[in-house]
């Protein structure tokens, strides 16, 4: 098998050119059988796999050369630093062996090199952000690359036509046509590559790398069509071809997509059932968005786009299904791959530029490459922004539209798709191999080098690194469905109102489906922010150098004994011990931050208008939604929450943490606590109390735990993990507490 595959990883057969010599049988008559040998030379055992694992090291061990000197990263970008690298091998490789080697094969890079890194490119792409600029992602890649295909191919006939192209470039107007199809397009790769170490604003990426990611499927359609008509030869050509020729753009666009959906919905449905099998999750993830890659290339359809919706499609179902090592094993696994895959595919690129018995040197062919994919590039992004601009709410300006121009690089798969040609159909393949691999190394290396310079004179606006905070992701949600609605009122169904429809759908129907009972129960956001918040503010708490505290009392030899504790403030203990943190969530003059500030004012907020059921009077309702009927009740309990605060702000409050229990009980066993307990303090003298919302919050540091309820199992229910609960008391009540213990 490692034979079989030899060829299509660029290396060399063992033993490759040499005549098979007969050789003679150890049990031969006239000569003894040979003695155990105590050392053997088995090279061409493991030459394939042992080739493969030492380029990998290479490439590792450059990068890591590369990153020691700052200032050279910072000023080259890696993908110019990984073709020089190349360069530099082919060249060592070239004078030893007398012969270029380990070139970069079509197959090898559209079947192993390229799936990582669109894989990785689509499952981590901000799905809020493409789906925003969808319209001109589309106009760019379908529009655009249509442009660049037929004006480039039509420019360099014009300029053999008009004797600038030596006599020796035998091509016609197909050729032309179908050379124009391949260097068009823009490039993932390279894309990938460069925008991620220039920094720019999250709009400007999303549009250009989105293209280049689309624009898959008219490159593919192109590409074959007038390849096609070339081994036809034009006067063959009828008119219904250039009908299929057109039809097959939707097809092979709609279809890969469609088997990038499919897949998707396989691999969330499938990983609803791995709560008890977490190892095999990320192999899962792996395998079945690389089988839709391979269905997609099988059926001759987009593969890049199809790994791309893929992964767009599948990620917010399979992160709520799978555990946080797994995501964790998938992100980090995820990036390695397409790490390691861009960084051979740079190298490559270098070593094959070395042999020069695959290309053929025209400088008119050239340089008119060079200065026609640029113009009609440039031409192009003004003419479609102008008419976009006339319907985008923000529209793009000129910086922008300077940068999508000089953005648009090209790289392997314009290399890879030359070296596919046929010599036999195509005399002029040679011109074109050199023509791309001049162009492949001006886009990446000076358009790559300049770029970063051109963005800060222009002032471009960088990227944020920054989350949004509460404040924002709340105001962005209102204004959502505000503009939801306005359209809705209106009677125009636009963009708005069509994403909340598809939000309606999916939460209805999709999530219910793809996601375990668990994992769609705790996908309230406001809950989850709030969660998250009081999760943070515990580490921080531990952090500083704060201690654990018990409903009772604190549990540390440190500490005070427990007697001493409930007369003792906790912040006078906080402060005796040194710990700069603040248990009361409501305080917010200890922060550090506007950002920290911001957030816990909105913690406040949060803290008191986040409304919680307290009873449940059917054994059917979910905590998590409040029936209709609860409406009016939900109003008054909130209403008397405000007024209780407001008049109980001057009073000071101690916070105690005790440790809860994760193991499952029905519920009828917690009602009969429940009832215990008020009956315990009927006893004890004292009426019942009305529990409040600020009695009952708490805040919860859960540990994973990989037991999870089962999604059909309507008699028990699990109560929180088991972690760290922060609870706001009384300075009386705890008080009390201490003297009924004392007695």
């Amino acid at each position: 098998m490692l034979r079989a595959a030899l060829p299509l990883l660029g290396l060399p057969l063992a033993g490759a050119g040499a005549t098979e010599e007969p050789t003679q049988e150890p049990g031969s008559p006239g000569e003894p059988p040979p003695g155990l040998a105590l050392f053997r030379w088995q090279w061409h055992e493991v030459e394939a796999p042992y080739l493969v694992a030492l380029w990998i090291l290479v490439a590792s061990l450059a990068k890591i050369v590369f990153h020691l000197s700052r200032k050279v990263t910072s000023l080259v970008p890696e993908s110019c630093l990984l073709i020089l690298l190349g360069l530099v091998l082919g060249g060592i490789v070239l004078a030893v062996a007398k012969k270029a080697e380990y070139q970069l094969e079509p197959g090898t890079f559209f079947l192993f090199l390229l799936p990582p890194i669109v894989l990785d490119s689509g499952y981590f792409m901000p799905s809020r952000l493409f789906f925003d600029n969808l319209g001109a992602i589309l106009t760019y890649a379908v529009v655009g690359t249509l442009w660049n295909a037929f004006t480039t191919g039509a420019a360099l006939w014009g300029l053999q036509q008009a004797g600038l192209v030596a006599p020796r470039v035998q091509a016609g107007l197909l050729d032309f046509l179908l050379f124009g199809s391949l260097i068009s397009a823009v490039d993932p790769v390279a894309v990938l590559a460069v925008f991620e170490e220039v920094h720019v604003n999250e709009t400007l990426f999303i549009i250009v790398f989105g293209e280049s990611l689309l624009n898959d499927a008219v490159t593919v359609v192109l590409y074959k069509v007038c390849n096609s008509f070339v081994e036809m030869g034009s006067a063959n050509v009828q008119a219904t071809d250039y009908l299929k020729g057109v039809a097959s753009l939707f097809v092979v666009s709609l279809g890969g997509a469609a088997v990038g959906l499919v897949f998707a919905f396989l691999l969330a449905l499938t990983t609803r059932f791995t709560k008890r099998v977490r190892i095999i999750e990320p192999l899962l993830v792996f395998l079945l968005a690389y089988a839709a890659y391979l269905t997609a290339e099988m059926a001759s359809l987009s593969a890049i786009l199809a790994v791309t919706m893929c992964g767009l499609g599948c990620k917010k179902y399979v992160e709520a299904n799978i555990s946080h090592k797994s995501r964790t094993a998938v992100k980090y696994t995820m990036k390695t791959l397409a790490s390691c895959a861009e960084t051979i595919i740079f190298m490559l690129l270098g070593i094959s530029a070395v042999d020069s018995s695959k290309w053929a040197w025209d400088s008119g062919l050239v340089l008119g490459t060079l200065f026609f994919i640029l113009f009609f590039r440039a031409l192009g992004v003004v003419l479609q922004t102008w008419v976009l601009n006339q319907f985008r709410l923000v529209p793009l300006d000129k910086i922008d539209q300077v940068v999508m121009s000089y953005g648009g690089l090209r790289g392997a798969v314009a290399f890879a798709l030359v070296i596919l040609l046929d010599r036999t159909k195509i005399p002029a393949k040679d011109y074109f191999v050199a023509t791309t691999i001049v162009v492949v190394f001006f886009t990446v290396i000076v358009q790559g080098l300049t770029i970063k310079p051109l963005v800060k004179w222009l002032k471009v606006k960088r990227s944020e690194h920054h989350k949004p905070t509460l404040n924002q992701e709340l105001h962005e949600h209102t204004f959502d469905h505000i503009l939801a609605a306005v359209e809705d009122v209106v009677g125009h169904h636009g963009y708005h109102y069509w994403r909340d429809r598809w939000e309606q759908f999916d939460k209805k129907y999709l999530s219910q489906l793809l996601m375990r009972r668990s994992a769609y129960r705790i996908r309230d956001q406001i809950w989850d922010v709030y969660y998250r918040l009081n999760i943070r503010d515990a580490i921080s708490f531990v952090d500083q150098g704060g201690h654990v505290l018990s409903s009772t009392g604190l549990t540390l030899p440190s500490m005070p004994s427990r007697n001493s504790v409930a007369e003792t403030s906790v912040t006078n203990l906080l402060r005796e011990s040194g710990s700069g943190a603040c248990l009361d969530l409501q305080v917010i003059d200890t922060v550090r931050s506007g950002r920290d500030r911001e957030d816990a004012v909105m913690h406040h907020l949060l803290c008191g208008g986040l409304y919680k059921p307290r009873y449940r009077y059917k054994a059917s309702c979910s905590r998590h939604f409040i029936s209709e009927d609860a409406q009016e009740r939900q109003d008054k309990e909130v209403f008397q929450q405000n007024m209780k605060r407001r008049l109980e702000s001057f009073k000071s409050t101690k916070h105690n943490i005790c440790f809860t229990k994760s193991k499952p009980r029905p519920r009828k066993a917690g009602r009969k606590k429940k009832d215990g307990m008020a009956n315990t303090e009927a006893t004890n003298g004292k009426p019942p109390r009305d529990l409040g919302f600020q009695d009952t919050a708490a805040v919860i540091l859960t540990v994973e735990s990989e037991e999870e309820e089962d999604s059909d199992s309507s008699e028990t229910e699990k109560e929180d993990d088991e972690g760290i609960i922060f609870v706001a008391r009384a300075t009386s009540e705890v008080l009390q507490e201490g003297k009924v213990s004392g007695e």
